[in-house]
């Protein structure tokens, strides 16, 4: 780095005169400069732990419990789990309390965690590259009926997530997740967390290149290891060998997106520092160009930069984003190939605009000749009984996988011309629906009230019965686009609202009558690249563009039909959002 110069002083030199004591002038000595507070980054100021939670980390890492829960809390039950490991080292095993019930939103803020949460977990299985075996899927079902009062969510990060879970019961769910090749290994905490993948990965007729052995490459390696299992905070990882770039690359930490290098062939452009929550950033391209072998290599370099320069001292400067947007992403790969690579990644272009939706709803040809068939749930809301009655249906016309995407959708893959029409009804029939409405295919809705601590307002119920409101109202416009609608309990944005056309975060908001009632903050115009979309963008906030949840309808209702009597010829619906004036947003 080329360091700043100072002139030589010019100025003719004039008789020294003695400096006055500061007593005689009134004049105080000047203070030292303070210096600069450490940020806790390893490579520069040590590992000495700067807060509670790092130096529990140092203690005794966050894998070290499941032979407690094992051994002693599952025997001894709730009640005999230290602070320590019900707060923090659970979730390296998938393992969240949930909220209490009857606690209103009013009192996230105000309560302490062991008055919000209730004696029942959440638990999260981890599910890389969203890929089941319906036998995989039978036993989650199973586990939902049987430990989880039918219970079972798919998140927008491929995960599926089961509640009511008792930590007795947690040790049996775990041999039988495992007896299938499943896990619930760091799908929580300060670690790598699941490995999103495209969902059409080794089957789609028009992929670029399989990214399952690059999962793979990954997972198996690196998940569960202790080097990687005290990182400042989350890591989030993507990979998509499908056009569609269908895996929200720009809001994870690390993302490979499959293109064509005009001289080196099908590779992957590499994105890193994205993520959203209460401080968004999209990530950044670091320009270079990334082979299928290199990936796993290149993919532990840069969680390794995040384990010894990111920001520990506070938890909410702890993300990967806060350290790329201080050292660029210049400085960023530099250090990428020079310390931790030890070679040169050839640079490569960006890759091109995608040319199709990435969320694969319908009916799709695989390259075999099969089909695969995606199927909108209610905002990611299923149940045991559902996936089980999934697996059957997959086994009875001669499939055996099915996949999950980041968009909480579920896909049927393998099936015969012949079956398509039975698979697309009997789906339907169980709530999936493999020809949705607009808003019923774009809406994702995070868990919300019902069982998170830190939500605010209700959010899956919310989201259903404006779906349903909307299909009513807006049915004369079906032929819209589907626009994005996302749902979010609070301002952590789980459900990724500032990338949604229309997105919705929680907090309390006054009625007409002057009443505190659950409601949304509005953001509009937002939107990751898509087959409309060339680039991300976060949405707009309007000051004081808030509405109650049970508004929602009449609100959404208003701005799509003044979208739709505003536009300009093909203008999208973010595009006119951004260019609108406030009150048209009203």
């Amino acid at each position: 780095m080329t360091q700043a110069t100072t002139a030589p002083d010019t100025t003719p030199a004039g008789p020294e005169r003695p400096a006055r004591p500061a007593r005689a002038t009134g004049e105080r000595p000047a203070r030292p400069a303070r210096a600069a507070r450490p940020n806790g980054q390893w490579k520069v100021d040590g590992t000495e732990p700067l807060n509670a939670n790092e130096k529990w980390k140092q203690e005794d890492g966050g894998l070290s419990v499941r032979e407690r829960i094992e051994t002693i809390y599952a025997r001894e039950g709730f009640d005999s789990i230290t602070g320590d490991d019900l707060h923090g080292r659970f979730r390296w095993w998938g393992l969240y309390t949930q909220r209490k019930p009857g606690i209103d939103g009013g009192k996230t803020a105000t309560l302490e965690p062991h008055e919000l949460e209730d004696k029942f977990f959440m638990l999260r299985v981890r599910i890389d590259g969203g890929a089941l075996t319906t036998e995989q899927l039978r036993v989650i079902a199973g586990i939902s009926t049987e430990f989880g009062r039918d219970s079972a969510d798919i998140t927008d990060r491929q995960n599926i997530q089961l509640h009511w879970v008792e930590v007795e019961n947690v040790p049996e769910i775990w041999r039988r997740l495992e007896a299938v090749g499943l896990q619930t290994t760091e799908a929580c905490g300060d670690v790598p967390r699941v490995v999103l993948g495209s969902p059409v990965a080794g089957i789609a007729a028009d992929e670029l290149i399989d990214i399952g052995p690059a999962v793979a490459g990954i997972t198996e390696k690196y998940i569960g290891v202790p080097e990687l299992a005290n990182l400042p905070r989350k890591f989030k990882t993507a990979l998509t060998g499908h056009p569609s770039q269908d895996v929200v690359h720009e809001i994870n930490d690390v993302a490979f997106v499959a293109h064509r290098h005009p001289e080196l062939g099908v590779g992957f452009d590499l994105w890193v520092g994205g993520g959203l929550s209460a401080n968004p950033r999209l990530g950044e391209r670091l320009g270079a160009f990334v082979t299928e072998e290199q990936v796993p290599d290149v993919w532990h370099g840069v969680v390794q930069i995040f384990r010894d320069y990111g920001y520990r001292r506070l938890r909410n400067k702890a993300r990967l984003k806060f350290l790329l947007a201080d050292w660029g992403p210049e400085k960023f790969r530099e250090v990428l190939e020079t310390e931790y690579l030890g070679y040169a990644l050839p640079d490569g272009p960006p890759a091109p605009k995608p040319p199709v939706p990435g969320d694969h709803v319908g009916v799709h040809k695989q390259k075999d000749g099969l089909n695969y068939i995606g199927a909108a749930p209610y905002v990611g809301r299923v149940s045991g009984t559902i996936l089980a009655n999934v697996a059957d249906l997959a086994e009875s016309v001669g499939s055996h996988r099915v996949r999950l995407t980041p968009h909480q959708k579920l896909l049927v893959l393998d099936v015969p011309d012949e079956h398509v029409e039975h698979v697309v009804s009997t789906l339907k029939a169980n709530g999936l629906d493999a020809a949705p409405s607009p808003f019923r295919r774009s809406t994702i809705a995070c868990t919300g009230i019902e069982y998170c601590k830190l939500a605010i307002v209700d959010t899956k119920d919310t989201a259903s019965s404006t779906i349903d409101e909307l299909e009513k109202r807006l049915g004369d416009l079906s032929q819209m686009k589907p626009l994005s609608l996302h749902v979010n309990g609070c301002p952590n944005s789980c459900a990724r609202i500032q990338t949604a056309d229309i997105g919705l975060k929680g907090q309390l908001v006054m009625d007409d009558d002057g009443e505190q009632v659950p409601g949304f903050q509005v953001h509009l115009g937002g939107g990751l690249a898509s087959d409309d979309r060339e680039l991300a963008g976060l949405g707009r906030t309007v000051r004081g563009l808030k509405v109650t949840a049970s508004d929602l309808p009449d609100y959404v209702e208003r701005v799509v039909r003044r979208y739709e009597a505003d536009k300009d010829g093909t203008e999208t619906f973010a595009q006119w959002a951004h260019r609108a004036d406030e009150e048209a947003l009203q």
